[in-house]
């Protein structure tokens, strides 16, 4: 039996290399535990963690999710960009998310920076533990996605960009799911 040019393997349709994805699906399940394991210590302390989350910046997190979304869209634009050869435009939407990404950064900064004027660190309680070490991580992983979407537009081709967009989507997604959880869940 020869491949005929019509066929089709699994994965054909995602965009972006299979190993991206991989990565992705990893970076779900290491998010998903630590999101599992503060609902788990959250649930035998819950007023000890109310009264932490009480000390959070929930409308600076708030502000960071329409930052990281409107991003997400900036890079599904260069994708499109790459797609169609418009290079110019492709670069000035990666330009914007990366922009973006720098702007969660520094709104993610001043949150720890005020944190730590009030004296409170990753031994203030467990809900502190949690909340620097989840979003520490996805913070970490912001800097590594505006790097990525940086590299991506040297040369811009549609298929890295692909690759970098998933890669940010995936950023933006655990966002999502970390807003509601650590700031606004009661």
């Amino acid at each position: 039996m020869t491949d005929s040019p019509t066929e089709t393997e699994p994965f054909d349709d995602l965009p972006g290399d299979l190993m991206i994805w991989v990565l992705i699906v990893s970076e779900l399940l290491v998010f998903g535990a630590g999101l599992a394991a503060f609902l788990a210590v959250r649930a035998t302390d819950p007023a000890g963690f109310a009264t932490a989350q009480a000390a959070l910046h929930p409308a600076a997190a708030a502000l960071n999710t329409a930052v990281l979304v409107t991003s997400g869209v900036a890079a599904a634009l260069a994708a499109r960009s790459a797609e169609a050869a418009r290079l110019g435009a492709g670069r000035l939407w990666l330009a914007f998310a990366m922009a973006l990404g720098v702007v969660f950064l520094v709104v993610k900064g001043f949150e720890y920076a005020d944190l730590a004027a009030q004296g409170i660190g990753v031994e203030s309680h467990a809900a502190f533990t949690f909340y620097y070490l989840l979003t520490g991580f996805h913070a970490a992983h912001v800097a590594a996605g505006v790097l990525i979407l940086g590299l991506v537009a040297i040369r811009l081709r549609p298929y890295p960009v692909e690759t970098a967009a998933a890669f940010w989507h995936m950023v933006d997604l655990v966002w999502v799911l970390l807003f509601p959880v650590i700031y606004l869940m009661g």
